[in-house]
């Protein structure tokens, strides 16, 4: 047996420079702060509208209104942040619980004065809020953040109705509250052993076939005895916005997502139409290929991501792990390498497992005024490499674009993958070029199996969500019928070579996104192959795409995906854009078949 990866000494964050604890009187002050620039922004409430015609007079009043609402944002997220990073290493502690949960409480009510200033502004017409823009230079650097709130002006409510959506959201919030919770407390009985998520997801890349199918099994087990918990949490969320989605009268479930990304729908469904297409000479292909390399005839679905060889896989420690993504990150740019040295430098990574913490990763970029952390379940694997790359990778984007502000600095999900999955792709383009020959078959299957999973497997996420959604609205889904959509769509896309056991069919019930964030998974897809374009120009020029791409991230979220990508000559809008990246992910597999 394997011994454990050691990860006692792994880096575990500090919070201290947000709040020292619960009880910090910053936390009190932020609030109150929050409430006082409220209350300035309400002796706006009737003046947009009333200054019609006055461009300078209405230009000065964006201007002071959209500082203050960010002035509100910051100190409201910056106390949102602490409730979430400290709780999310917490799950199993009822009082970060409650405090994430009162804080939500709160803010919804101090949010709730501000709506009305979002709602005025789209009561604007076009032409005055330009004529308001050009009048007052001030006014106009926020014309990025005004384009984004008019998108959601055909979709928006009355001003009562708007006030009983955000006084309601905390409670609505307490389903994602109980998922996560339910999550974290899981325990997975794998042969002697009780594993939490993580370790026992972990365990299915471990190169004991045996060990591998009892982790499967286990997990499976454990998921089955949760789901009707989590299935009511999906079928809840999803009824509640359905209705608002009714409200608002936007087409399709998935709209709300499109516009919040910037994203038309048409290049969704062309993203999707050619990953579809592209099924049977990717992944149906290379499944087959692994199976005759593992000497199987079809793999069980925890043979999927199972290393070729069966020694023990190579362990990279953390510091080894540091000097990789700090290397690579320097050959793209110095820069990029100095920002996130800052974070080994600084307790702003929490690497190590432990109860109570949940799973995944994520790098939280907090507020434009303090910095991001970093966050994930470090087990001294490749792919939690590529996993700390790929965080890191946001956290430079979030510091490159912090001089924005807070407001014009957030990122649609389109472009806001761009530099976590470069990130990636600079790692192992370093761990290809050092590998031994014999290391190279199972480098090249781990970097296809990074791609399948990144974007076939995403996409097939997207999928199930579009098929979820739309029997949601004939009435609620048990457990089995959720499963069964599930199993259907991963069938389609990982192709007869890879046999989903009934165990494999409850495995919807960990995918976090489904509930936080629904139909945000597509955007995983779409960074990486819009990546893989990128990637391309960089190999044609290396010194021109530096400081292109170094604009693209700090231009934050003030330019559109298209207007980010022009001047690389992209165009994520056409399908072929789409089906190159499939291309480039094909010719993996073929290199994959020569060495079978």
């Amino acid at each position: 047996m394997n011994a454990p990866f050691k990860t006692d000494s792994l880096p575990e964050w500090r919070l201290d420079d947000l709040y020292a604890n619960r009880d910090d009187p910053r936390i009190a002050a932020d609030l109150a702060l929050a409430e006082c620039k409220t209350g300035e922004l309400l002796q706006l409430k009737g003046q947009l509208v009333a200054a019609r015609g006055e461009a300078a007079a209405l230009g000065d009043h964006l201007d002071r209104g959209i500082a203050l609402y960010e002035a509100i944002t910051n100190a409201l997220w910056g106390v949102g942040a602490y409730a979430s990073l400290a709780s999310s290493c917490a799950r199993n502690d009822a009082a970060w619980s409650k405090f994430e949960a009162d804080f939500r409480a709160r803010a919804a009510q101090i949010g709730a004065e501000s709506l009305f200033f979002t709602l005025e502004i789209n009561e604007l017409e076009d032409a005055e809020l330009e004529a308001a823009l050009a009048a007052h230079p001030g006014a106009a650097r926020w014309r990025p953040w005004l384009r984004r709130v008019r998108l959601t002006r055909p979709h928006e409510l009355t001003p009562d109705l708007e006030r009983i959506l955000v006084d309601r959201s905390p409670a609505v919030a307490n389903w994602g509250r109980l998922w996560d919770e339910t999550l974290a407390k899981l325990v997975a009985q794998v042969g002697d052993e009780s594993l939490t998520l993580p370790e026992a997801l972990n365990r299915l890349s471990d190169p004991d076939a045996a060990r591998r199918k009892e982790a499967g099994e286990g997990l499976s087990k454990a998921l089955e005895e949760r789901s009707s918990v989590l299935a009511l949490c999906l079928n809840t969320l999803a009824l509640e916005k359905q209705v608002e989605d009714r409200w608002r009268k936007y087409p399709s479930p998935a709209a709300s997502r499109h516009i919040a990304n910037e994203v038309d729908a048409d290049a969704v469904e062309a993203l999707e139409a050619a990953v579809v297409e592209a099924y049977p000479a990717v992944s149906h292909r290379y499944y087959r290929l692994k199976a005759k390399a593992m000497g199987l005839e079809a793999l069980n679905f925890w043979d999927r991501n199972a290393p070729l060889e069966t020694e023990s896989p190579k362990v990279y420690g953390w510091d080894e792990a540091r000097g990789m993504v700090l290397e690579s990150f320097a050959a793209l740019a110095p820069q990029f390498a100095n920002s996130a040295q800052t974070f080994f430098a600084q307790p702003w990574i929490d690497a190590r497992p432990r109860a109570g913490k949940q799973s995944g990763a994520y790098s939280h970029p907090v507020t434009a005024e303090r910095h991001p952390y970093v966050f994930m379940n470090y087990m001294g694997e490749r792919r939690d490499v590529l996993t700390l790359a790929h965080e890191l990778g946001h956290a430079v984007h979030q510091t490159l674009c912090a001089p924005l502000g807070t407001l014009l600095a957030d990122t649609p999900l389109t472009l806001a993958e761009t530099a976590s999955i470069f990130g990636e792709g600079l790692v192992f383009e370093k761990l290809l070029a050092e590998a031994t020959p014999e290391e190279r078959r199972g480098l090249l299957a781990g970097k296809i199996e990074d791609g399948l999973n990144t974007v076939v497997r995403q996409i097939a996420f997207h999928r199930f969500e579009v098929q979820f959604h739309a029997a949601r609205l004939e009435g609620e889904l048990a457990p089995e019928e959720i499963a069964s959509l599930f199993l259907k769509v991963m069938e389609e896309s990982l192709g007869s070579a890879v046999k989903l056991n009934d165990g494999y069919k409850h495995y919807w019930a960990y995918v976090s996104h489904f509930v936080h964030s629904p139909f945000y998974v597509y955007a995983y897809a779409f960074g990486d192959l819009l990546v893989r374009g990128l990637m391309e120009k960089r190999r044609e020029d290396p010194a021109a795409f530096a400081p292109l791409y170094e604009q693209l991230l700090a231009a934050g979220g003030t330019k559109t995906y298209v207007e980010a990508l022009a001047p690389f000559g992209l165009n994520p809008r056409e399908k072929a854009f789409w089906a190159a990246g499939m291309k480039q992910i094909e010719r993996l597999v073929d290199e994959f078949e020569a060495l079978v």
